[in-house]
């Protein structure tokens, strides 16, 4: 099947989950701006949409199955919470645990000939802290209400109470700390140098850089299945059963 270009980035991403690592390899936002039609997206990022969308049909044609391959599209707010939890929270922080104290050490043994690492660790820091409230929040507040939304439809019975007013609210103050994280991943990508490490760079300071990449990858796909997916159809299911 041969790619629209008209369609939006980020619907490309839901209908091809294997299209993700193309599109974090040629950095095309497909997460917080995944808004755009694939083909301002690529011309604002100076690549040939044509280009592009043969390696997505190429990507299409290789993929085996797969976790990261699976369709959440077609699974219940459940399961695709589950597997946000699982797979995405738990690296999150168990990286965010990882890279703090390595970025700390890299900074002690580098950050005089190398003064960019003192202001990624800071970043890294207030990412880490950000992360860890953000985490906790959908974990005890947003996602509980979601599932319950959820199987009350299933049992045809009153949805539970708000106790945010609608799942609108949350939501919101979710897309809009996914934005803040993006932007300071954004930060310490520039200031990284797309995370090559300097040929003076020691083994813990490749390591760093490569589980920074490794984290905003993550990450990124962590917040393309919360905002295209997972909250569009949490709002929706809410709207419908408010309506009934």
């Amino acid at each position: 099947m041969s790619i629209d270009t008209q369609r939006t980035v980020a619907e490309i991403a839901l209908e091809r989950p294997e299209s993700a690592a193309i599109f974090e390899k040629l950095g095309i936002d497909y997460c917080c701006g995944g808004g755009k039609p694939l083909a301002a997206a690529c011309k604002a990022a100076g690549i040939d949409v044509n280009n592009v969308a043969t390696l997505l049909e190429g990507a299409a044609r290789a993929t085996q199955p797969g976790v990261e391959a699976a369709n959440w599209s077609e699974q219940s707010l459940a399961a695709l919470i589950n597997h946000i939890v699982e797979k995405h929270h738990a690296f999150c922080r168990e990286e965010s645990h990882r890279l703090e104290p390595l970025s700390a050490k890299v900074v002690s043994k580098h950050g005089e000939h190398h003064p960019e690492l003192q202001r990624i660790h800071e970043l890294f820091t207030s990412l880490r802290s950000e992360l860890s409230m953000h985490l906790m929040k959908e974990e005890q507040m947003l996602f509980p209400y979601i599932i319950g939304l959820e199987d009350s439809a299933t049992r045809n019975s009153a949805p539970p109470r708000a106790p945010f007013g609608t799942v609108q609210n949350p939501v919101r103050m979710m897309v809009q700390e996914h934005d803040d994280a993006g932007e300071l991943l954004k930060e310490i990508r520039e200031l990284s140098r797309n995370f090559s490490a300097p040929e003076d760079a020691c083994p813990s300071f490749k390591a760093l850089y490569q589980g920074l990449q490794a984290f905003e990858a993550d990450l990124h796909q962590h917040i393309h299945l919360e905002n295209n997916l997972l909250f569009p159809r949490a709002i929706a299911l809410e709207e419908e059963m408010y309506a009934n």
